[in-house]
């Protein structure tokens, strides 16, 4: 079961850096309304008008992650209190966008 696994895991900070530059909050928010969302950095770099490699420094430097580390993150957090409520892992799985349940168990481990 997941949540065994989970308690056999090393300890991960849960807190979860947010940006402050308005461009940077527009990927964050959506990320955090849509988990699930597939975009992948370059496509967001695009939707907030920079360059993939501006993207990249400027969210590790307001956050501390690039935005698919920070993205994993998110959805660890969102996942986190559906596994804790009963949520089937498969249900979990789908609603944060992973193709399937060995890719949401390999990213939960990392």
């Amino acid at each position: 079961m997941i949540l065994d696994e989970i308690v056999t895991l090393p300890a991960t900070p849960l807190a979860l850096a947010y940006p402050s530059a308005p461009r940077l909050q527009r990927i964050a928010y959506a990320l955090t309304q849509t988990p699930a969302d597939p975009r992948s950095a370059e496509a967001w770099a695009h939707v907030v008008g920079l360059s993939r490699r501006t993207l990249s420094r400027r969210f590790v430097q307001e956050t501390g992650m690039h935005v698919t580390a920070w993205r994993q993150r998110r959805r660890l957090l969102h996942a986190l209190p559906l596994l804790a409520q009963g949520d089937a892992v498969s249900a979990v799985t789908l609603q944060l966008g992973y193709a399937n349940i060995s890719a949401f168990i390999t990213r939960f481990r990392q």
